[in-house]
């Protein structure tokens, strides 16, 4: 089981520069995030259509054995990909 991080408290000091790197940085985070659930979403409307025509139940099941990064799900004939984040 991982350990809870303990909230610091107190101050840092950086400079203008590191501070506009690291802001640049989180905006550029942000922009990933939105392009990964976007392909996400793309692959769980494939899936789903392939959950329509063929049984792909076995390989789900042997996928989310493997995957430590992701499970798919299938509900009601849709997936559904659930990430996984290694602080959950």
């Amino acid at each position: 089981m991982a350990k809870k991080k303990k909230k610091i408290s107190g101050t840092v000091t950086i400079t203008l520069t590191d501070y506009t790197l690291l802001s640049d940085e989180f905006e550029h985070a942000l922009a990933l995030e939105t392009k990964l659930q976007n392909a996400a979403t793309e692959l769980e409307i494939f899936l789903s259509y392939l959950c329509s025509r063929i049984d792909i139940l076995p390989f789900i099941s042997k996928y989310n054995m493997q995957s430590q990064t992701s499970k798919i799900i299938i509900e009601d004939g849709k997936a559904k990909i659930k990430m996984i984040y290694k602080n959950e």
